[in-house]
């Protein structure tokens, strides 16, 4: 149920926003143009529009007006992952940052690793740190609306972990989407907690105690390759480990196709500015290229 509804937008939005009462952005579902003109006029532009089913930004357009609205249908329904026929267009919220909650359901309850901040580009990650600094009522808020979403999909028996996306301005924050499985903006976890998000979900799963999740200041950067490769290779790395306390993490993808995401960078430092500060710099001297 978690797996199927986190991937449907509309299901997951209808039980957000209407069944749990969670605060959400302003949002309208189409089957057709007219209807995605009625829902555009409806939350405003600029807007969003999404296939109903689709994931890291495939499908996606940012809309200004409405002349925009006839090409964001035709993407939204060819370009998303599974064919429902229909778009949702969001409203946009002017937040000040957005957050990844890692919510883990273990044997024991609920555990929250420190919100990981992050940047997307047209729905995709392109770079994550942790931990984001929060103020109390706005992580208290963060962490009720995880619970509430998290408790709803696992029932009394699911376990794992789970990446839940917030809005967040000021001390008001708001629900945006959630993920069934450790997330892309938490592979920074794999330098800055003792316990990544990948072990995190395997210990819930396998019912092995999850202590406190201690964190320190990382980031992570994702390397991107563009156009297509049968064969691509991985130039610079030996420059981009020169700095103490960076790694690089190739996924070991056969082949690119217009665009994809390759590879990592993580780093480690002080303080978070400077971990993303190693992390940009360190993904500047990777390039992938066709072998």
């Amino acid at each position: 149920r978690a797996t199927r509804l986190t991937m449907d937008r509309q299901g997951i939005r209808q039980l957000a926003a209407e069944k749990l009462k969670l605060p959400t952005s302003p949002y309208r579902f189409a089957g057709n143009l007219a209807e995605l003109e009625a829902g555009a006029k409806a939350v405003g532009f600029p807007c969003f529009v999404k296939p109903t089913m689709s994931s890291s930004g495939h499908g996606q357009s940012t809309v200004k007006n409405k002349n925009g609205l006839a090409k964001a249908w035709r993407l939204g329904i060819e370009a998303g992952r599974g064919k429902t026929g229909k778009v949702i267009v969001e409203g946009k919220i002017n937040f000040d940052y957005e957050i990844t909650l890692l919510t883990v359901r273990h044997a024991a309850g609920i555990s929250f690793c420190a919100p990981v901040g992050h940047i997307q580009i047209d729905g995709d990650y392109r770079e994550s740190w942790q931990p984001q600094p929060m103020s109390k009522i706005a992580l208290k808020k963060a962490q009720t609306i995880a619970k509430k979403i998290v408790s709803e999909l696992c029932g009394k028996k699911g376990r794992g972990i789970f990446g839940c996306e917030l809005f967040v301005k000021g001390n008001d924050v708001y629900f945006s989407e959630i993920s069934p499985r450790p997330h892309d903006t938490g592979m920074v976890t794999m330098v800055s907690q003792t316990m990544s998000e990948m072990e995190l979900h395997v210990r819930a799963i396998l019912g092995l105690p999850i202590p406190e999740i201690p964190c320190r200041p990382g980031a992570s950067v994702a390397i991107l390759a563009e156009g297509d490769m049968k064969n691509p290779t991985y130039e610079g790395v030996e420059n981009a480990l020169k700095q103490p306390g960076t790694w690089v993490r190739i996924f070991g993808k056969p082949e690119v196709i217009k665009h994809r995401r390759m590879a990592v960078v993580l780093a480690i430092a002080n303080t978070v500015a400077e971990a993303r500060k190693k992390a940009k710099f360190a993904a500047s001297k990777i390039k992938v290229a066709e072998g």
